[in-house]
């Protein structure tokens, strides 16, 4: 059954609009996975413009499931994540002006520097994804360079204006998966994935977890963040 890892990062997004002490991020972590999330993700950015280094060294003592750390492939951010030890890393690529992530990371380019990146966090026994592009060319150098775990960017998927370009993008994203099995890879995917699309990318068996953020704590403003998380933990493993 696919695995549901919920990024609870607008949960600090809320609390630092206000610079105050709420909503809390570790309140929000013990509501998701006792609703049923099979793991927590969040995004250390550079800037730190939602989660602070605080939140994660209470949410590494407190999580019972899996933390997943999404940062940047910078060697502040390496040393963060060995004083941490989370479960996984997942390398993505950061631009202080963006709002979010905005696409895949650039592995071909920066092939040296992520292969000891890979190394020196393999070495100290964590383990790391790429958030990448379903790009065949990218997922192969991410191999190369020592990666056993991806994470394929369903962005391009989840902004498609209409149901042939949503399904042309569906496709990509089933070959890039297919192509990184075949080739020894695990396989996650996220990004701009929500209740009304979540079906079609769920139903691709050879994704193993798919990590949902904004959809899931925006939901969660209206009904309750256990009821949003029960929701599209269901959508899941219904499809």
């Amino acid at each position: 059954m696919t695995r549901l890892g919920v990024n609870i990062d607008h949960v600090a997004t809320l609390r630092q609009a206000r610079g105050g002490k709420e909503p809390e991020p570790v309140a929000a972590a013990i509501l998701v996975e006792s609703a049923g999330a099979d793991g927590i993700v969040v995004h250390l950015r550079e800037d730190r413009r939602h989660v602070q280094d605080r939140d994660l060294q209470l949410l590494r003592q407190i999580i019972t499931t899996h933390l997943n750390l999404e940062m940047a492939p910078t060697t502040d951010m390496v040393n963060t994540a060995i004083e941490i030890g989370p479960d996984l890393v997942t390398l993505v690529p950061e631009r202080r002006e963006e709002l979010t992530t905005e696409g895949g990371l650039e592995v071909i380019k920066q092939r040296e520097r992520l292969k000891k990146v890979l190394a020196t966090l393999h070495k100290n026994n964590i383990k790391v994804s790429i958030f990448i592009d379903p790009d065949i060319k990218q997922i192969e150098t991410a191999h190369e360079i020592g990666a056993k775990i991806i994470e394929i960017h369903t962005g391009m998927y989840a902004n498609a204006s209409a149901p042939h370009e949503a399904e042309r993008e569906r496709e990509n994203i089933l070959n890039a998966v297919m192509f990184a099995k075949n080739i020894g890879l695990h396989v996650s995917a996220g990004h701009g994935l929500n209740y009304k699309n979540v079906s079609r990318i769920a139903n691709i068996r050879e994704i193993e977890e798919l990590n949902i953020g904004h959809s899931i704590i925006s939901r969660a403003v209206l009904v309750g963040i256990e009821r949003a998380v029960g929701e599209m933990k269901r959508l899941i493993s219904e499809t």
